[in-house]
């Protein structure tokens, strides 16, 4: 396979950071000196005016570093893209006939994490499987996205998004491709008035199954993820099939039915069975600084040859290395940090995701209970997660935010292995939008393993640092 070049763009980031701090320097620089007395009161009435309107320039300044809309019905990569779920179902930009559309995301993280266990020696032909590798402070390679956007007819836009560089597939990688419409391509006019309230997407797509894919890290697109590492279980894969949504004054419903797998196949069909998903929910702004948004989602596939519901992540994960032995290496352990239940064979899963925006202040749920196995266990195991985020975003342009995390995972995490195993994990920290589309965030994050068996590489694991990370997204 065609190896891909790693993307690395600390140098830019740091650049545009040492740039922006330059220019402020050179504004404060540029500013009349306010003297003492008489001299202060008579300067204070053109010294407000005129910053009042250096900073009407700089809001100015800031709006035009936005991306114009070219493409309807998509959720934009930079800034602008936060706290944005399903694609939007209002014209953005008058239609103008055929428009093609080129973006990308990129990622780079500074690691400084550490980790320990007292796991069992497992000896294996002289190798101790459960000795953890030696990691350090450093750089993990960039990833990248390529996203591609068509706009073919009024309301009709087909997408595609590529992995260029990613931690497990390290050659060029087609994520998903599908077409969404939201108008009727038939100018009739019952089709029109249904289409008012109807999306239909058809393709190979990002299944819309919970809220939590909305504010993930998606390999280069890390850009939605106010902090660095997704859940311990991370829900997230792309299978083969359509989904079909009404949405009327903040109400949403969605149906869908796909594959059941991340690729196609048509052999042994007596190990295949199609999955069916769906969405119930609520979403409104009430005035300007309040909005309130609740959802209901299940996915159901009773018999797969290999379901990817939980392990559907092509990229791999932000921690690299952790709780991982003396023979780990980035693309077989992309996975580091996570928990994969290998519910591969069957899988029944259903969460509730509540989210408040008042202000500047931020609250997202995730509660979940998922069941299921692979066809060689005896019985079905459970699992449940619980996760608690809290932010505040502030500055003029909301550019700035802190908050935390806390998620729980509790059940029977090991195949073939009845008891239940417990992971916690919390996360601090915060970022800066540098630009709309740059995009710096720092976290400290701490996850504990309890309860695993003694000769589980997890028993007694921890690990525990900081993460920087620089992201690009347009």
């Amino acid at each position: 396979m065609k190896n891909v070049t790693r993307i690395g763009f600390a140098g830019i980031l740091a650049t545009l950071i040492a740039g922006a701090a330059a220019a402020q320097k050179q504004d404060g620089a540029n500013r009349p000196s306010v003297g003492t007395g008489t001299a202060a009161a008579s300067t204070s009435a053109s010294s407000t005016a005129k910053d009042s309107s250096d900073k009407a320039a700089k809001t100015d300044t800031r709006a035009m570093l936005y991306r114009p809309f070219d493409i309807n019905h998509l959720r934009p990569a930079d800034q602008r893209g936060l706290n944005v779920f399903e694609a939007p179902k209002e014209d953005q930009v008058p239609f103008s006939g055929f428009a093609l559309s080129f973006g990308g995301a990129f990622t780079q993280e500074f690691q400084g994490l550490q980790h320990e266990n007292s796991a069992t020696a497992v000896v294996t032909n002289g190798v101790n499987a459960n000795q953890l590798i030696g990691i350090g402070h450093g750089f993990n390679n960039a990833v990248a996205n390529l996203n591609v956007n068509a706009q073919l007819a009024p309301g009709i836009r087909v997408a595609m998004t590529s992995y260029l560089s990613a931690r497990h597939h390290q050659e060029s990688w087609v994520k998903d491709g599908y077409l969404l419409i939201d108008d009727s391509p038939i100018d009739n006019p019952l089709l029109k008035g249904l289409m008012k309230y109807t999306t239909l997407r058809v393709g190979h797509f990002e299944i819309n199954y919970g809220d939590s894919h909305f504010r993930r890290s998606d390999n280069g697109n890390s850009m939605y993820n106010p902090f660095v590492g997704n859940y311990i279980l991370d829900d997230f894969t792309t299978e083969i099939g359509a989904e079909i949504y009404a949405r009327s004054n903040g109400l949403i419903a969605m149906v869908g039915a796909t594959g059941g797998e991340v690729h196609g196949q048509v052999t042994t069909p007596e190990k295949r069975t199609m999955s069916v998903l769906g969405k119930l929910g609520f979403d409104k702004k009430f005035g300007d600084d309040l909005r309130f948004r609740l959802t209901g989602s299940f996915y159901a596939n009773n018999k797969a040859a290999s379901n990817t519901l939980f392990t559907g992540d092509r990229g791999g994960g932000a921690y690299y290395d952790v709780l991982e032995n003396t023979a780990s290496t980035e693309t077989a352990n992309a996975w580091s940090g996570q928990v994969r239940p290998g519910f591969s064979n069957k899988v029944n899963a259903e969460v509730i995701n509540p989210f408040i925006k008042i202000g500047g202040a931020e609250l997202f749920g995730n509660f979940e209970t998922a069941t299921g196995g692979a066809f060689t266990e005896p019985r079905m195991r459970t699992l449940h997660q619980n996760v608690y985020e809290a932010l505040y975003r502030l500055g003029p342009s909301d550019q700035f935010y802190f908050g935390g995390r806390y998620n729980t995972l509790k059940g029977q995490l090991i195949s073939k292995s009845y008891a239940d195993e417990t992971v916690k994990r919390y996360q601090i920290g915060g970022g800066w939008f540098v630009t709309p589309n740059v995009l710096g965030k720092v976290e400290y994050v701490n996850q504990k393993y309890t309860d695993f068996p003694a000769t589980d590489i997890r028993y007694g694991g921890m690990f525990k640092g900081f993460m920087i990370t620089g992201v690009v997204g347009f």
